[in-house]
């Protein structure tokens, strides 16, 4: 027999496959010689017709069909060599190389033939068929949005190799991403075309139907007695019920005030709850807004059904459970939510009792743990005592007594002891385990920080004894610096139990801040302006004259560096410089800051000529500030080690040529120098957890400014001077109170509360008040041209500058109130951005009679801000001033027409 013949594809398989009938299926995978082709599950065997049986030595095996695979690959892979022994008509190594061939997931079809028998020797060939590589591929149906966001998901690039697999994890990939934005029922079909212009290469159209989108009707909730449906459906965040807009006939409520009674009045009366009412007078017609429909997404549905037990729990219901819950498609094509569920029995903590705990006695632990017997049971919170999550809010539990001692090993666990009747007592068993000490604290990550930057904010050391709460408070210092990503701060700590240490690995990334500001506007009584600013926040001075050290610039030992300059030619120019050593001499927390300012306005109080060009010049009425200030600052540790205390002096020389600086309360004042000497006190606490968005703390300051009483050292009489004689040396002393607090809501909702108070007082009654350093009420905050004539700016969203007869008003008292609720869209350091809405009000006042807290202006509206690293914050708001919606005759006025936008640069105005 002539075996050249059998260079055809001739299989080996095994003699006695027929005659095992249905057995040979199973069999299948432990073929031989043989092939395969399709899918798996469709493999088929070839039989051929050869007679071969008994031992042969492989004298060769070549590879063919291969357009990108590695021959040499394919055979290691194989595992068939030459010189390898096989035994015919079935032998487990050529079984084996058909598997692992096939399990590449390569191959559309895999052969494994003899293509030669010389004696006792066989040549065998692999041949392949690859499976197409994907050259193009389109997406019909959606959007390119929604497309690229699917092709990133399931990973699809150009020059993959086209598998079954493939197919079906992108269809299911792509169900999924609609299925979470509410297209359940959105279908995918894949098809799949030869691309003529590549070898072995095919194109793909994904053709995806979306349908509608399905949306819960209604979610019903039965077995309820202890909780009204409502209540239950609060805690369902993700799984809401279609809004609908309710109607109510006009004639149950009244439209618009009695004429007796101004709609400003009625507002004060409602209060902040009366805005609701404000809107049905807008459209009577409309009880409620614009309300968004719901999407069903089925991951939120289990986490929502966890939620609502977990409701439960921590109300006493410890066996409460779902035991049903349905979901059906309605006629509309939408679905219904039916849930039921066994509320069971309200429970009360019973006796608690302690055991393995040494260190502390039973009674201490038990005021700590701060739960009596009859209390509603709340496992949750007596697990929360126990395992000190006080410690990450500043407080005080069993857990954080035993963390902040070094008891890094410490355990507990609460384990119910008995159940009478609807009484549950507790064992708490307490492992308290040896007291650790810091041995090493590395920093990981920083690359262009050093380390002694980053090691002076931290409150535990080597040598201490570990403390979770300083661990924590090291956290917060090392999140507040500015250029450390807080999101990515992560100590590791590593316990040594031979030698009773531990090391804590500090894992931090850092971020880009350094800040360009190069803009121009229009506006603010100056016209085009120019700006341009660089402000450097982890500066090294010291590496200033060493250019090999710059990373592009001297960066790394914390220090802050910014310049700003200003200019619209001769009409207005300001420049200020500032310096921040954070920490002067290196050994303590003593900051020194250093700043310098130059400011000239000029106005133009003529008008123009027929040209456009302005009458006056700039040199004829004008005023000038130069000056600057140093200051020390330095955290201290009483009351507690979050308070710091600042004392600086500040000095400013103003000087004016024929301008009116407070045309209304002092007109005759315009032309002189003034000289401004005050020494600055501020004592401050700041325990917030991070600078952009703060999650929780607060931040709280007094600070208080003392002028010379100069007039009390002349023996001039004041009454009798001029105004530019009486000023020559201002005098006044100031105080300025700022709380911000902020605390996390649901989910990532943030709530801001703030309160802001300032006074002015004078030492000299016939000297009166100075007329520098007064506060500006209203606007945005930014300080135009009225930062250099020394006023206090505060901002007031959704209203202009005070003002009266067109002359802005300067008040000596103010005070503000703020609410916010804050959401992240995105906390990327690359890019923070975050909305708001907020409350607000605030009022000026010119004396201590005029004062009232309660006398204010109020205002309410939305806003966003964007944090980029190169620009600093950015902020946009829209307010409408509540209390503009009356006219000075009490008539009602067009809602929008108290509306303003008002926008922020820099950092958030007072």
């Amino acid at each position: 027999m002539d075996f050249k013949i059998w260079k055809a594809a001739i299989v080996v398989m095994t003699m006695w496959l027929g005659l095992l009938g249905k057995t040979a299926v199973a069999q299948l995978s432990e073929v031989g010689l043989g092939t395969t082709n399709a899918t798996q599950k469709d493999r088929q065997v070839n039989f051929g017709e050869t007679t071969l049986a008994g031992t042969f030595e492989i004298g060769g095996v070549t590879v063919s069909g291969t357009k990108f695979s590695d021959t040499a690959t394919l055979l290691s892979v194989a595992g068939l060599h030459k010189g390898q022994y096989v035994r015919l008509p079935y032998d487990e190594n050529i079984s084996k190389a058909l598997k692992v061939l096939w399990n590449q997931g390569m191959f559309a079809d895999v052969n494994i033939l003899i293509s030669k028998v010389d004696g006792d020797k066989i040549f065998l060939d692999i041949k392949v068929e690859e499976r197409p590589r994907l050259t193009t591929f389109k997406f019909t149906g959606i959007s390119s949005t929604q497309a690229t966001e699917i092709k990133t998901k399931a990973g699809l690039v150009s020059n993959k190799m086209i598998t079954e697999a493939l197919k079906q994890d992108l269809i299911a990939r792509t169900k999924i991403y609609f299925a979470e934005k509410g297209f359940r029922n959105a279908s995918v079909k894949i098809t799949e075309t030869p691309d003529s212009k590549v070898v072995n290469g095919a194109s793909l159209v994904i053709a995806v139907t979306k349908g509608n989108k399905v949306k819960i009707n209604t979610v019903n909730i039965n077995g309820n007695e202890n909780f009204s449906p409502a209540r239950l459906k609060r805690s369902l965040g993700g799984t809401k019920e279609m809004a609908r807009l309710s109607l109510e006939p006009a004639d149950k409520f009244t439209v618009y005030p009695k004429p007796d009674r101004s709609f400003g009045k009625y507002m004060k009366e409602g209060g902040f709850l009366s805005l609701s009412k404000t809107l049905d007078h807008l459209n009577p017609y409309f009880r409620y807004g614009f309300l968004s429909a719901s999407k069903f997404d089925e991951k939120k549905f289990r986490e929502d059904k966890t939620s609502l037990i977990e409701l439960y729990n921590t109300s006493g219901y410890r066996d409460a459970q779902i035991v049903d819950d349905t979901i059906y498609t309605t006629d509309n094509g939408h679905l219904n939510v039916e849930l039921k569920i066994d509320e069971g029995k309200k429970y009360y903590f019973g006796d608690i009792s302690w055991k393995g705990n040494t260190l502390h006695s039973d009674s201490l632990l038990t005021e700590l743990l701060g739960i009596k017997r009859g209390d509603v049971y709340n496992k949750d919170l007596i697990n929360a005592k126990i395992q000190g999550r006080a410690t990450m809010e500043g407080g005080i539990d069993v857990g954080s007594i035993y963390l902040n001692n070094g008891y890094l090993g410490y355990r507990a666990e609460a384990i119910e002891k008995e159940i009478r009747n609807d009484t549950i007592d507790f064992d708490i068993i307490v492992t308290e385990g040896p007291q650790f000490r810091v041995r090493n604290i590395n920093i990981i990550g920083n690359e262009r920080t050093n380390d002694y930057v980053l090691r002076r904010e931290l409150e535990i050391y080597p040598g201490s004894i570990y403390n979770q709460s300083y661990l924590i408070s090291s956290i917060r210092r090392i999140s507040q610096l500015g250029f450390i990503d807080p999101q990515k701060v992560l100590p590791e700590p590593k316990p040594n139990m031979q030698d009773k240490t531990v090391d804590i690995d500090f894992k931090i990334a850092e971020k880009s801040s350094d800040q360009l500001e190069l803009s121009a506007g229009y506006g603010g009584g100056i016209g085009f302006t120019g700006t341009l600013g660089l402000t450097f926040n982890n500066f090294s001075l010291k590496n200033l004259l060493r250019p090999k050290t710059w990373d592009p610039l001297p960066m790394g030992d914390g220090q802050r560096l910014s310049i700003r300059y200003q200019s619209s030619g001769l009409w207005y120019n300001s420049m200020t410089f500032a310096f921040t050593e954070p920490w002067l001499g290196g050994k303590k927390p003593i900051a020194l800051n250093v700043a310098l300012s130059y400011g000239r306005f000029a106005r133009n109080y003529l008008g123009y000529n027929s040209n456009n060009r302005p009458v006056a010049t700039p040199y004829d009425s004008y005023i000038r500030n130069l000056g600057g200030n140093v200051s020390l600052s330095r955290r201290v540790r009483w009351p507690d080690n979050n308070f710091i205390f600042s004392v600086g002096i500040d000095y400013m020389n103003f000087k004016m040529k024929d301008y009116p600086l407070l045309p209304v309360e002092v007109p005759e004042y315009r032309n002189g120098n003034s000289n401004n000497l005050a020494l600055k006190i501020t004592i401050g606490r700041n325990t917030l957890d991070q600078l952009l968005f703060p999650k929780s703390g607060s931040n709280i300051s007094l600070s208080m400014a003392f002028t010379p009483p100069v007039s009390a050292l002349s023996d001039n009489d004041y009454s009798s001077l001029t105004a530019r004689e009486r000023y020559r040396w201002v005098e006044y002393h100031k105080y300025k109170f700022s709380s911000d607090w902020y605390q996390k809501l649901v989910g990532n909702f943030v709530l801001r509360l703030s309160a802001k108070l300032g006074f002015m007082g004078y030492y000299n009654k016939n000297l009166g008040f100075s007329p520098f350093e007064r506060f500006q009420v209203g606007g945005d905050g930014l300080s135009g041209f009225n930062f250099f004539v020394g006023r206090d700016i505060i901002a007031h969203r959704g209203y202009d500058i005070y003002s009266t007869n067109g002359e802005y008003n300067s008040y000596t008292i103010f005070n503000k109130y703020t609410a916010e609720i804050r959401y992240p869209f995105t906390l990327d350091p690359s890019a923070t951005i975050y909305g708001l809405a907020f409350f607000e009000a605030a009022n000026g006042y010119y004396g201590l009679k005029d004062y009232n807290p309660f006398k204010v202006y109020r205002s309410a509206g939305v806003g966003v801000r964007v944090f980029l690293p190169m620009f600093g914050l950015l902020g946009l708001d829209y307010g409408v001033g509540l209390d503009n919606l009356t006219n000075q005759y009490g008539d009602r006025v067009k809602f929008g027409a108290a509306a303003k936008f008002t926008f922020m640069l820099g950092q958030e105005p007072q």
